[in-house]
């Protein structure tokens, strides 16, 4: 890793312009996959680069580097530069200095346990036991034991001042057996699909804890051979925090993006059924939804103390009591929109310029228990953990498949069903929000490959949920 002191480079930034950023990211990955018992992937790699970003004629320009001297940062600001002259020649809008706010401090990840406290050869052993442990019957077909540490440093200085520093220390850890019987084919995962990504150090790897939960997620995949398929028809849903997480992203993370609701995703990642005017008035769910943008939250994926354009980033309700308050919106989408937002203008390295993305997104903890929750339903599906998602390009009409699910008959769950899905329509579907989980149920989980963006940009997201249950979903079975 190249040591540079980007003051200096700030300085050796010789164009006339109003405004000047530069933002350093530095990352290291390291990977390592056990698949079938045996080790396919082992690798570290690490990226370094600059983004250099000018405002000229009230637009901004932007220009990567991995060239970081004093030359390579002067071609990269005439670079930037003359892409600012001319977007100004087709500006739609005219940006001051304001759209990026001065802000001087720092962040770090919380962690107990330092990367390396648990060597290269631990962590490779620790993944082939957990294979071991998913493998409980010769009906598993295949397992694999996947985890990804991920150290990124952060810098940003400007001519206004701003001086940031954020150090990150990520995982990303998953179990997967699938079993099989002749045509019947069932996969169980830790949480859906990489859902454990999480913000801490190595005391996340509690050997005896994840051998325990290896073991669970095999006997399931095994149980769900032999389940019923889930039932067809109009019935109460009750959902597991990790399934939670993909019904927040899909159905109100995208659908809140500022860019996304003024067009600018139109093209790619689709546009929304939210409209600019519906903020503070409309009532995106029932009075038991209250979703927060929340940076602060310890050990979630995607928390930090400031986003690539500097603004400090603040847990601020999205929704309050169901009525939508604010938007995903950083400075400039604000800016152009008129409508309060939040510090999310994010970019997923050093060679992308930041656009409108979630962070954290959580739905805060309601009142119920667990048993509270499963006791008031006469007639109605547990699920848990997801398989496959689809939502149109206004994310409102949606249809999600789930790993696991249970029958509830009379207040308690019965049997196991296999092939569980459901479908509905975003603003109906909060509304028949009837149930929230309390603190017991609440889940922390994350994405890391939210993607969106022209070149397109794959980010990390957090998002955290208690257990809930909707009224009269549209619920069916089949693969």
């Amino acid at each position: 890793m190249q040591k540079i002191d980007l003051k200096s480079f700030l300085a050796a930034v010789d164009v006339p312009a109003d405004w000047v950023g530069i933002r350093e990211v530095t990352e290291t990955n390291s990977a390592r996959v056990v698949r079938d018992g045996v080790p396919e992937v082992n690798g570290c790699f690490t990226t370094q680069g600059l983004m250099v970003e000018v405002l000229a004629d009230g637009q901004f320009g932007y220009y990567g580097t991995p060239n970081m001297t004093d030359k390579g940062i002067s071609e990269a600001a005439k670079q930037a530069y003359a892409q600012a002259k001319k977007a100004a020649q087709h500006a739609t809008y005219k940006f001051t200095d304001a759209a990026r706010p001065a802000n001087v401090g720092s962040y770090q990840s919380p962690f107990v346990k330092e990367k390396d406290t648990i060597t290269p050869g631990e962590l490779n052993k620790t993944l082939l036991d957990a294979y071991n442990q998913l493998k409980v019957s010769d009906k598993i077909v295949s397992a694999r034991a996947l985890l990804k540490t991920i150290q990124s440093l952060f810098r940003f200085v400007s001519s206004n001042g701003s001086d940031i520093t954020q150090d990150f220390l990520m995982l990303e850890f998953d179990l997967s057996a699938t079993a099989a019987d002749g045509a019947n084919q069932q996969t169980r995962t830790f949480g859906g699909m990489r859902g454990n990504c999480l913000q801490m150090g190595m005391e996340f790897f509690d050997k005896w804890e994840l051998l325990a939960q290896a073991q669970k997620i095999g006997e399931q995949a095994i149980e769900l051979l032999d389940a019923d398929e889930c039932p067809t028809g109009e019935m109460d849903l009750v959902i597991a925090s990790d399934q939670m997480m993909l019904q927040i992203h899909e159905s109100v993370g995208h659908a809140l993006e500022v860019d996304r609701i003024l067009g600018d995703e139109r093209n790619y990642a689709g546009w929304s059924f939210v409209n600019i005017d519906d903020f503070g008035k409309l009532q995106y769910g029932s009075e038991l939804m209250n979703i927060t943008f929340d940076p602060t939250l310890s050990s979630e994926f995607a928390s930090y103390g400031y986003d690539d354009g500097g603004l400090e980033a603040t847990r601020e309700y999205i929704i309050k009591d169901g009525v939508l308050l604010r938007g995903l919106g950083g400075m400039e989408s604000q800016i152009r929109s008129g409508v309060p937002g939040v510090a999310n203008f994010r970019a997923s390295s050093w060679n992308r310029a930041p656009i409108d993305r979630m962070a954290n997104i959580n739905l805060e903890p309601g009142n119920s228990s667990f048993d509270e929750i499963i006791g008031a339903l006469e007639n109605g599906v547990y699920m848990e953990s997801n398989r496959s998602w689809s939502i149109d390009d206004y994310r409102n009409k949606f249809q999600f498949g789930c790993e696991y699910a249970k029958l509830i008959e009379n207040g308690k769950m019965t049997k196991t069903l296999r092939n569980p899905n459901y479908r509905g329509i975003s603003n109906p579907f909060w509304n028949n929000l009837k149930m929230v989980g309390n603190n017991d149920t609440f889940g922390i989980y994350g994405t890391p490959n939210c993607g969106k963006g022209e070149p397109n940009q794959v980010i990390r997201v957090g998002h955290a949920s208690p257990v809930c249950m909707f009224k009269n979903v549209q619920v069916f079975g089949g693969t």
